[in-house]
């Protein structure tokens, strides 16, 4: 499992690059950004405690954004069959040296801990930063099957809405994420952070030398 290191530094800081890449996000509702104001962390466990992720809530006015993200010692070498994510940064942890800040959405470590949050009904570990107010993600599993990545598509919810309970067709299961908007003197409040559903399977092309 990854070691959380209190009292690490990160150069540069989140609030240096962090602004600059969601501002130019199709999902970031605002026309530029300068400041994002910290919610709360929460994290997944890499099993084999080479990958960090870590997923943000900020604000940035009036709406909460989500940003998951992963930390590795080495750029992730791009593959043709497969989306890679995309690099948010570079930066320098003052333990672990040069690290390479991913969006996680892609992140097959990412997916591979998301399906087994919702598959084990589980709730991820606290993020372990002062200042914020507790947050966490718990899975919730709607389905006997399965959950793999070939099977199930995974909706993330960039923009989070306090309340959101997704239904209908299709849905197999759910992250629901609990905040404190207003930490230390309110209660905690729910939103869906994200959905999964059965992916669409494409049908096998006939091969012509069968017709």
């Amino acid at each position: 499992m990854a070691k959380i290191h209190p009292g690490a530094t990160l150069t540069p800081h989140f609030r240096d690059f962090l602004p600059g890449w969601v501002a130019r996000q199709p999902w970031f509702l605002a026309e530029g950004v300068k400041v994002l104001h910290p919610v709360g962390y929460f994290r997944f466990e890499d099993p084999a405690g080479e990958v960090g992720i870590e997923t943000h809530l900020v604000t940035h006015g009036s709406q909460l954004y989500q940003i998951p993200m992963t930390y590795r010692t080495a750029p992730i070498a791009s593959d043709v069959s497969a989306a890679t994510p995309a690099l948010i940064t570079r930066a320098v942890h003052s333990v672990l040296g040069t690290r390479w800040i991913y969006d996680a959405e892609t992140d097959p470590v990412w997916i591979s801990q998301v399906l087994r949050l919702v598959q084990a009904n589980a709730v991820t570990e606290p993020g372990g930063r002062l200042g914020v107010g507790r947050t966490e993600a718990r899975g919730q599993l709607l389905t006997s099957t399965q959950l793999t990545a070939e099977t199930v598509s995974i909706e993330l919810r960039r923009r989070v809405t306090t309340g959101d309970v997704p239904s209908g067709p299709g849905i197999i299961g759910l992250v629901m994420g609990g905040w404190e908007l207003e930490w230390p003197d309110a209660a905690a409040v729910y939103g869906c952070l994200a959905v999964l559903r059965e992916a669409a399977v494409t049908p096998p092309l006939r091969s012509e030398t069968a017709l």
